[in-house]
């Protein structure tokens, strides 16, 4: 029988540091074993015949030792986290209980795959993934539709490419889709819109959209061109708010497709008439470069839990401090246990950046009050009119969710304060 199992933060850390990187390694074995699969006669060579054997006699097994080749596992494990503020089912009675346990055990007996879960000190979800390749796909996609919020937004391309995000029976879709953990609806043929909607999280959507526009520049009848750009550079080129690049695009009529944060690619793609995308070319190399020469790093440690008040709300704190200062602020992914926090920018302004990347991690106090679980009910009040009461005499003390003043953590007892 199927079961959610919970797993204690310090079991979870034991999962990562041990299970996670040893069932992972077996899944990136190197390109040429993907691509060089052994055949029937590399893994079973013929035997020596007997003259051969005894010429040999002490190498019997040498064709066998050298040709067989490793064969690779079928089963991997995925960890991915959804933050707080993402998370589709925040007020529960008890942790790995409730409607989120039921989709959970659904997910496995539908896809085959193991979750296990694990609520970190942020009270972010990370869910661990086990089972064969596709079964953790369709899990993943299943976690992201069914966890998380939703986010939607709309990307154009004209018309007649739509049918090459599409593909052959409707292949290359569900692949993006998989990839991607999002839905994708493309509009019907007899539809004159060429407006592709996307549904998902915002790191998904980010993904699908970034996919879908290389697919669209790859049928392009106008001129395209790739440039390598290394990653770290990106959001000087973008500008804040991604005003430079909009500027680039609209003066020059050449669209440029820059990867988002959550895309681990570098090249930076341009469509567009000749004349106009080498202009639009130019300008960004020159930017690049003169960025290589001017700017330097530095790197600070900001506790994992404060990263998500250095981003801001839809990054937003991340561009002002660009804004401001030119400088670049990266924070490691979500998934990661990293929390260094690197400063890119002229070194004259990396004092000013850094000051304010410390004001944005500290802007927010956290305290806790415990309190017998049993009296809960009574500070909550009916309804939440007690809560509500102190939403309106404290108006800048509020949960972590944004939207209730406190935040019940039933495994600890304790109601959590967020000050502003």
């Amino acid at each position: 029988m199927s079961s959610v199992a919970v797993l204690t933060q310090e079991s979870f850390a034991e999962h990562r540091s041990g299970l996670v990187p040893q069932q992972i390694k077996v899944a990136t074995l190197n390109s040429e074993e993907e691509s060089d699969p052994p055949t029937y006669k590399d893994a079973f060579p013929p035997l020596p015949e007997k003259s051969a054997c005894l010429e040999n006699a002490q190498e019997p097994a040498g064709a066998w030792s050298n040709k067989i080749r490793p064969i690779k596992a079928s089963v991997i494990t995925q960890v991915f986290h959804v933050p707080l503020e993402e998370r589709k089912y925040k007020d529960m009675n008890q942790f790995g209980e409730g409607e989120q346990a039921k989709i959970c055990l659904e997910i496995m007996q539908r896809t085959g795959a193991h979750l296990e879960l694990s609520l970190a000190k942020d009270q972010g979800l990370s869910i661990m993934v086990s089972g064969k390749l596709d079964a953790v796909m369709k899990a993943r996609k299943d976690i992201v539709a069914r966890l998380q919020t939703q986010a939607s937004a709309t990307v154009a391309i004209p018309k007649e490419h739509h049918r090459f995000v599409i593909g052959k029976n409707g292949e290359k879709l569900q692949d993006l889709e998989l990839k991607t953990a999002t839905k994708i609806q493309i509009p019907r043929p007899d539809d004159a819109s060429n407006q592709i909607r996307i549904t998902g999280t915002k790191e998904g959507i980010e993904k699908a959209r970034h996919e879908v526009l290389l697919i669209s520049a790859e049928q392009d009848k106008r001129a395209v061109e790739r440039l390598e750009v290394e990653k770290a550079f990106h959001p000087f080129i973008a500008g804040p708010y991604n005003r430079l690049v909009g500027e680039i695009m609209q003066e020059t009529g050449t669209r440029i497709n820059i990867p988002p944060p959550s895309v681990n690619r570098t090249e930076i793609v341009f469509t567009g008439e000749k004349e106009q995308l080498a202009q639009a070319v130019a300008r960004i190399k020159k930017i690049y470069e003169e960025k290589k020469k001017k700017t330097t790093t530095i790197a600070v440690e900001v506790k994992k839990s404060q990263h998500k008040y250095v981003i801001g709300p839809k990054g937003n704190s991340l561009q002002e401090i660009l804004e401001r200062t030119g400088v670049s602020v990266e924070i490691p992914p979500s998934d990661s246990i990293s929390e260094t926090v690197i400063l890119r920018g002229e070194p004259e302004k990396l004092g000013q950046a850094l000051t304010e990347v410390y004001a944005k991690a500290n802007s927010f106090t956290v305290s806790s009050v415990s309190a017998p679980s049993w009296l809960h009910r009574f500070i909550i009040g009916k309804k939440g009119q007690n809560l509500a009461k102190i939403t309106q005499q404290m108006p800048k003390v509020r949960g972590p969710c944004g939207l209730c003043p406190l935040w019940f953590l039933p495994d600890t007892v304790q109601f959590l304060f967020i000050v502003t």
